[in-house]
């Protein structure tokens, strides 16, 4: 696959098939986003792989205690990745990107309790027979969180280059304590996001629907003099 169309392909994956992802696949994806530049090659990600027995138990206690708490929102990040206060014109795409999401799935605006259920997804990854939980020393400072960034767009067009789909997932950050003790990371690691990976379920309605994404004429400047 061409970069470009790999890149044009790529989108979140909300519904993945059971099918094992090939060992060799995997560690290909893996390798070509340890590639990515970091500054001064400080290459500060660490990944760490859940599969199979692993992967069930990190989320039947991720739903258990989603399913416990009075919100489905995360309580515990140990960053803010959303504003505080949203402002135009990011308001509007996230209520689109919501709206879009229900209305493919069939679910009301206001139908709180199917929503609730969709969000409990995340902590399924999907149906994916793989997750990825990225973490870097909280040591570091607010330009690792690009170097990580980097890392992790490696990791999700090198699946593509696979034939593979990916879905970066926020919400695993409310339950980064229990995933540090289950997969025995170092305190001193935070986790920047789990990783969905697998074959889409391309039949899916929420795979069927795409973001809309602003044309460069309201993001970039050319300056030629």
């Amino acid at each position: 696959m061409q970069v470009h169309d790999a890149i044009m392909s790529r989108h979140s994956c909300r519904r993945f098939k059971h099918d094992p992802v090939p060992e060799d696949a995997l560690r290909r994806i893996l390798t070509g986003a340890g590639q990515a530049p970091s500054g001064h090659n400080t290459q500060p990600w660490k990944v760490y792989v859940v599969r199979g027995e692993a992967k069930d138990r990190i989320s039947e206690k991720a739903l258990a205690s989603a399913q416990g708490a009075s919100s489905l929102k995360a309580s515990d990040p140990e960053f803010d990745y959303y504003p505080t206060d949203w402002f135009e014109p990011y308001l509007a795409r996230r209520r689109a990107t919501g709206f879009g999401l229900y209305e493919a799935l069939g679910i009301g605006r206001d139908d709180k309790a199917e929503r609730g259920q969709q969000m409990l997804r995340n902590f399924k990854f999907f149906d994916a027979p793989v997750g990825l939980f990225i973490t870097f020393s909280r040591r570091m400072s607010v330009g690792t969180f690009m170097d990580v960034g980097m890392f992790i767009e490696n990791i999700l067009i090198g699946a593509r280059g696979e034939g593979l789909h990916t879905c970066g997932q926020v919400a695993w950050c409310s339950h980064h304590q229990m995933i540090r003790e289950e997969l025995n990371i170092d305190p001193d690691q935070l986790l920047a996001c789990g990783i969905s990976i697998g074959y889409a379920d391309e039949n899916a309605p929420e795979n069927v629907w795409r973001t809309d994404r602003a044309d460069i004429s309201e993001w970039v400047t050319f300056h030629d003099e």
